[in-house]
């Protein structure tokens, strides 16, 4: 899963564990290539590459895409970047792998993209990534960068700091985040919302299958369709460490929440792992059957419908750490409900201080 230490502030991890003995193989060597010109880092496991730091001035939150399995499937939805057949084109702030929130001072991290209006975008924040702190290589890959949470007057509400660890071996891939949050304004609130916090959008292989459309309304009242499969290309299902199954999943909490379906020939999954130190633990799940895979700490209230909120304040200087583990993991079988509860065992271990 992922591992990342953040200043005062959020910190994410994400981590492929080993699930057993009877699995464990032999990790290979992670490569860290930086190229500043593209604003971009490539990391690589053995020789295939396994993910992308994407940090361009044209995207509004810095993201890791695509991401791959071990045997090179892409398991993140290509849209908008680079569109596969088949793609569902809903939602277009959905990229990759990222982290950020709805409701920051009242501004919308979350839904920011290329498709709101520039009469609109006052309303939007952005995550602009001003340093890459640390790469390296070895056995564990590594990667930090510095970035600021900003509204569009580029007035600074949050310094984020995330570290990333990356591994694997010949059947897993590990992503461990951790980022931490730092309060510039005098008072930084969390409004409870819906959507957040660690995004992830799937491949059209591992949604649910649906035959209907589905609207989907944000905080602003603005509608999204997504239409209903023509295709018999979705196999996905979620299962949760607490036994919810597909669409149920979402809005319930849980210590892990694994996606899993085929693509090609292999049997593909991709869990995340909540850490017992994350506020609000154990987390939300935001999981739709139509692609979008997050832990949201924060929505409390909608998830409960209004039985409780999670309002998240910080003051000039306080920070907020969160911690995921991502596991990704291919070939004859998932990992099973056992192996994922000794792999979030093993996570809750972890001492993960903020991101510096």
């Amino acid at each position: 899963m992922l591992k990342i230490a953040l200043p005062s502030g959020v910190a994410l991890l994400l981590t492929l564990a080993s699930f057993s003995e009877a699995t464990a193989q032999k990790s290979e060597a992670v490569r860290v290539v930086k190229d500043p010109k593209a604003k971009k880092i490539d990391v690589y496991v053995g020789k295939q590459v396994f993910t992308t730091f994407m940090y361009p001035d044209t995207l509004e939150k810095p993201v890791l895409y695509p991401i791959r399995a071990a045997n090179g499937t892409v398991v993140t939805r290509g849209f908008p970047v680079s569109p596969r057949p088949g793609d569902p084109t809903d939602h277009p702030h959905h990229l990759g792998l990222w982290l950020n929130f709805e409701n920051v001072n009242g501004l919308d991290f979350w839904n920011n993209s290329y498709a709101i209006p520039q009469e609109k975008k006052s309303t939007y924040g952005w995550i602009k990534t001003d340093k890459i702190l640390t790469t390296t290589s070895g056995p564990t890959g590594t990667l930090a960068y510095h970035a600021n949470w900003t509204n569009q007057k580029n007035e600074v509400l949050l310094e984020e700091t995330t570290r990333f660890e990356f591994s694997g071996t010949e059947r897993e891939r590990t992503i461990d985040r951790v980022t931490t949050l730092k309060a510039v304004m005098d008072v930084v609130t969390f409004t409870d919302a819906k959507d957040g916090l660690l995004g992830l959008r799937l491949a059209h292989e591992l949604q649910i299958p649906s035959d209907k459309d589905e609207k989907f309304t944000d905080s602003k009242g603005i509608v999204t369709v997504v239409k209903a499969g023509t295709d018999k290309t979705p196999n996905g299902n979620y299962v949760t460490s607490a036994g919810k199954r597909g669409n149920d999943a979402w809005s319930t909490r849980a210590a892990w929440c694994k996606v899993y379906g085929k693509m090609g020939q292999d049997s593909v999954s991709i869990t995340i792992i909540d850490h017992p130190k994350n506020v609000n633990y154990p987390t939300f799940w935001h999981a739709r059957g139509y692609g979008l895979f997050a832990a949201n700490p924060l929505g409390e209230k909608i998830f409960t419908n209004d039985k409780s909120a999670k309002n998240l304040q910080l003051k000039k200087g306080e920070s907020v750490t969160f911690r995921y583990r991502v596991l990704i993991d291919e070939g004859g079988k998932t990992p099973t409900t056992k192996q994922l509860n000794d792999a979030a065992a093993d996570f809750a271990k972890k001492s993960v201080a903020s991101a510096k």
